[in-house]
């Protein structure tokens, strides 16, 4: 079996599993193509096999893996196609949202969207990854609160989750941190002053910039 640990900062042991698959993933460790054992698996990250099963399960809607009954897990390619298809879902929801978002929400959700805002611009200024992609994720889940769309927001999490464990972010292809901060700012500006059509328009933008990067991470990846 490879080497795999699990991750501290995970908030439960199935999250922990996910992550350490799919970081032995990402180093090489867990090769496409090659079947691996679950038991295997939990006795590797000492964790019970239900934990593992359950990080697996995630990892297989996710399309990473495919479980193989009563053989164990085998590792997929991921497909470029997947993060498109997945953008595209991102892209007819969140625009509208955040049109919404200006128009509807109140001065105190704005008020929250502002902070998000701040908490990633404080990361960003430092470099602190682990600090900024959970305030990216509130952002983005504090704009489709404030439209109403409170089923789109459950929606539009899984589908980052997914997207998380099909590849590398953004930043891997040289974008930095204060880079996509400042993609987030017109975003917010304008719902701030109310501006429905530039808030739809500046979301657009930033999630259409955000598959082709994603994309071409994939597709560079490839042999």
């Amino acid at each position: 079996m490879p080497e795999l640990a699990l991750p501290p900062d995970a908030h439960t042991l199935a999250d922990a599993v996910a992550q350490a698959v799919r970081d032995g993933v990402a180093a090489g460790e867990l090769v496409p193509g090659t079947t691996y054992s679950v038991y295997q698996l939990a006795e590797l990250l000492g964790v019970s096999r239900s934990p593992a099963r359950e990080g697996l399960l995630r990892l297989a809607e996710a399309g990473l893996i495919e479980i193989r009954r009563n053989r164990g897990f085998r590792v997929l390619p991921p497909s470029a196609h997947d993060i498109e298809e997945i953008v595209d879902i991102r892209l007819a929801l969140e625009p509208p949202a955040a049109r919404h978002a200006a128009e509807r929400g109140t001065d105190e959700q704005h008020a929250t969207i502002r902070a998000a805002l701040d908490a990633m611009a404080a990361a960003a200024a430092s470099g602190d990854e682990v600090a900024f992609w959970p305030a990216d994720r509130t952002l983005h889940d504090l704009l489709l609160r404030a439209s109403g769309r409170h089923r789109t927001a459950a929606i539009v999490e899984r589908l980052r989750t997914t997207t998380a464990l099909l590849g590398p972010p953004t930043t891997a292809s040289g974008r930095t941190l204060p880079e996509i901060h400042a993609e987030h700012e017109p975003v917010v500006t304008a719902v701030l002053a109310r501006d429905g059509a530039a808030a739809e328009a500046a979301m657009r933008a930033h999630l259409e910039a955000t598959r082709g990067l994603l994309v071409g991470n994939l597709r560079r990846g490839r042999p």
